[in-house]
């Protein structure tokens, strides 16, 4: 399985096994829910690059989760956007195959007006994986 699926994945687990996360909505997708009712958060596809050393493999991703929600005002959104910065941050460190995290820096969160009465929030975060052997 490749690095990116791994994360991916755990990506997921950790988010839906987070109580102020899986436990307040619909679901935890890593593709748009083609019929998902509000809330629930989406991972979104992880950017990689190189991150690697002479005599080691490395990964540095970009993640970016969004909490999708409705209402009149962004109150639920915010406080899963919280509640999904503190999951990543979290998050097991050993994805498999190998690979560990080694760290996971949010870097930055917005919410912002999605539609008439629906809220996207989102949080990005750094993370930086080496393969132990």
């Amino acid at each position: 399985m490749s690095v990116r699926s791994l994360l991916q994945a755990a990506l997921v687990t950790a988010l839906s096994g987070a109580p102020e996360v899986g436990g307040t909505v619909t679901g935890v997708f890593d593709a748009p829910p083609p019929r998902a009712a509000w809330p629930f958060v989406l991972v979104e596809e992880t950017v990689l690059a190189d991150w690697g050393a002479k005599d080691i493999a490395g990964r540095e991703g970009r993640v970016l989760v969004l909490a999708e929600d409705s209402g009149e005002r962004p109150v639920r959104v915010r406080a899963l956007c919280d509640a999904i910065r503190d999951a990543l941050s979290d998050m097991p460190r050993d994805l498999g195959e190998g690979w560990r995290i080694v760290t996971v820096q949010p870097l930055k969160s917005r919410v912002v007006r999605a539609g008439r009465e629906r809220w996207t929030g989102s949080v990005e975060a750094r993370v930086r994986l080496l393969r132990l052997n």
